[in-house]
């Protein structure tokens, strides 16, 4: 919400890692928006009534009755939530999905359930709408792209049954649950990238999608060995340094960029040297300590392929 950014989440394929959902056979990235809408969640605990409370700085107030809790029991109980959203920030989201769309020559859709939040679920429609029209319908007719607004539930049977290849433009909640699915779907929680840009696209913030690892940390903290994935947790470097490289116009950061991600691919793909969780995915629950590495020696062998990759790339220059 600070950078009033966009994360977009973007699985990373690998051949040899069977996917849940065969028929997929291009990335589907998930664009979340970055705004924590969901504010204010209480419960209440005897009748009356919840209201919404719009106050101008002029002083008058305009209410609107959520519900009217009338019992004479005082065990009566609801939960309530209210949310918020800004053109500004809807905007900003637009902007960033338009943008990468472009960069990444995906058409684009945009998924809500505007047929029953009407007011608020249509706002986005409108925003997105209006600047696809106004500021890149050309350059998406240029690239052979186009950009749709689905209802969400249409949106999730289509990619089910799509092969992929397109941005997926999601509202908060939405995108924090679809980009799971999606990861899941191309085989595994722990091979999708996460980047954060701002409308601009001059801020970029990485990180490992699938968020912290705690049980495997205990178990390190122990002294127990661990088989943790760090797929993702590389990417979010290489993701990182490959923004720094395009602001900075460093080919050669670049390039390392590039060869560290294909050194962790290959790793997988043509060593066949995984961690568990990925074994899994090949050999199921019944998989032995012989068909996959601890933490260290999966690290260990991605840096033996980085170190060949740049030793080849330094003795053909």
């Amino acid at each position: 919400a600070i950078l009033n950014g966009t994360i977009f989440r973007e699985p990373i394929l690998i051949d040899s890692i069977p996917r849940l959902i065969p028929n997929w056979k291009e990335p589907i990235i998930v664009g979340r928006h970055g705004f924590g809408d969901q504010v204010w969640l209480s419960s209440v605990h005897r009748p009356g009534k919840i209201e919404l409370v719009y106050t101008a700085h002029s002083g008058r107030e305009e209410r609107l009755e959520v519900c009217n809790l009338a019992s004479s029991a005082d065990t009566q109980t609801a939960v309530a939530m209210a949310m918020f959203n800004t053109t500004e920030s809807i905007t900003g989201f637009a902007h960033s999905c338009f943008q990468y769309a472009l960069l990444k020559k995906y058409p684009l859709f945009l998924s809500t359930k505007n047929t029953i939040l009407k007011v608020y679920d249509n706002a986005f429609k409108s925003v997105f709408e209006t600047l696809y029209h106004a500021k890149y319908k050309a350059l998406f007719d240029a690239k052979g792209i186009s950009f749709e607004h689905r209802l969400i539930d249409d949106m999730v049977a289509q990619c089910v049954k799509g092969s992929g290849g397109f941005l997926w433009a999601c509202k908060n909640y939405d995108g924090d649950v679809q980009s799971d699915i999606v990861a899941q779907g191309f085989g595994s929680l722990g091979l999708m990238s996460s980047v954060l840009y701002d409308p601009t696209g001059d801020i970029c913030e990485s990180e490992a999608a699938h968020g912290t690892v705690t049980r495997h940390y205990r178990e390190h903290m122990k002294g127990r060995e661990t088989s943790t994935n760090s797929v993702a947790s590389i990417f979010a470097w290489t993701r990182g340094l490959s923004h720094r490289a395009k602001l900075d116009s460093n080919e050669e950061l670049a390039a390392f960029c590039n060869a560290l991600e294909k050194a962790t691919i290959d790793t997988i793909q043509v060593d066949r040297k995984m961690t568990k969780d990925l074994a899994i995915c090949i050999h199921g629950n019944t998989v032995s300590t012989n068909q996959y590495c601890n933490t260290w020696e999966f690290i260990d062998s991605v840096a033996a392929r980085l170190r060949a990759v740049c030793e080849w790339t330094s003795s053909h220059l």
